[in-house]
């Protein structure tokens, strides 16, 4: 990688720092009010919750760029951490903050939908209560 393409994701990356970190200080905080109405109290706990959920997708967001800054300065930036084979280029412009190949980030991708799944499946009572009647 050239000097001039690691300063360009260097900018991109630092300037995408900047717009997280300001973005995670000027939210306003989640509040947590009870109101009499039962259907506003579900309103405003959806709207809790998808509150926290955007602010933890940020803040992942912003210590993935945070590593991709650390990658630079180390020297290990646009190498998979997975294979360790080279990331293209158009993957590191789209998504300068990569750190596996497009690859090696699909099996991963994969893997954690097939355990969601997983997690998501119904469990079987029928043999737990022979297990428990053993």
């Amino acid at each position: 990688m050239t000097i001039n393409n690691l300063a360009r994701y260097r900018e991109l990356l630092e300037a995408k720092r900047q717009e997280l970190s300001e973005g995670l200080r000027t939210r306003d905080p989640i509040s947590f009010q009870r109101t009499p109405e039962p259907e506003e109290e579900a309103q405003r706990a959806t709207e809790q919750d998808l509150a926290v959920l955007d602010r933890n997708r940020l803040a992942e967001l912003l210590r993935q760029v945070r590593a991709a800054l650390d990658r630079i300065h180390d020297g290990s930036y646009g190498i998979c951490l997975s294979c360790e084979e080279e990331i293209e280029p158009r993957r590191l412009l789209a998504v300068p903050w990569a750190a596996c190949c497009i690859r090696c980030q699909q099996t991963w991708d994969e893997e954690q939908a097939e355990h969601s799944a997983r997690r998501r499946q119904p469990v079987e009572a029928e043999p737990l209560l022979r297990r428990r009647a053993a």
